[in-house]
């Protein structure tokens, strides 16, 4: 049976990544020791690299064994909006400044995506479009699909203007239900990543309310 490892970062991990400076060591030491403590290497890991240059927020891509190791010390990966393996011991990470980070896996298929899903792609359907990907590339079913859901910042500190002012978290669950998934699939953490100092929020640093700027992170990989 294949199982699936899900782990986040806190601050206390530090910060694991920095836009600016994509092989800045003290980051890279960080994603090690992370990844240490749950029984990953480096060299088994491939980073989803976020880039906002284009119109396009909904862009998969598939990553295979020779992929294990890009990303993670430099910026030798190329940009994407989500990952997909269907490699055992082959994980994935996603750094993540406010946006949620979500993974969707099919253990009837043996395939997984960890996905970045932010406020440019839940205009342009994104979580919805996340399934469905599933659903056209791999024949998967809605509901066998289990998921698993970052927290995400609050609508008092990051509304979203685009669907009312309505919050990251109501949107998301909208958009899943519609494209058939079941709340009983999904492990969600409810916590508001603006005011939880367990993560790092971009935004609240860039208002002034946090001292330091930083990136936690979502990493999943595949085990039998």
């Amino acid at each position: 049976m294949t199982d699936l490892i899900v782990a986040i970062s806190h601050t206390n991990d530090g910060n694991m990544y920095i836009p600016t400076d994509k092989e800045n060591t003290s980051v890279i030491k960080n994603r090690q020791t992370f990844l240490r403590t749950i029984g990953i290497e480096m060299d088994q890991t491939t980073r989803v690299d976020i880039s906002y240059e284009g119109t396009n927020y909904r862009r998969y891509r598939e990553v295979r064994l020779n992929d294990r190791g890009k990303g993670m010390q430099g910026s030798d990966i190329e940009s994407a909006d989500a990952l997909i393996t269907r490699d055992v011991d082959h994980a994935l990470f996603l750094p993540l400044a406010d946006c949620i980070g979500t993974v969707i896996f099919d253990p009837r298929q043996k395939v997984f995506m960890l996905s970045h899903v932010g406020r440019h792609s839940l205009e342009q359907d994104g979580a919805y479009a996340s399934v469905k990907h599933f659903v056209d590339t791999y024949q998967s079913h809605p509901g066998n699909l289990k998921l698993w859901l970052t927290a995400a910042p609050g609508r008092q500190s990051y509304p979203l203007w685009a669907f009312n002012n309505r919050d990251f978290k109501e949107v998301v669950f909208e958009q899943l239900h519609r494209a058939g998934i079941k709340d009983e699939n999904i492990v969600d953490d409810t916590s508001d990543s603006s005011t939880d100092e367990r993560f790092f929020s971009h935004s609240e640093f860039l208002a002034g309310r946090r001292p330091t700027d930083g990136r936690y992170a979502i990493v999943a990989m595949m085990k039998n």
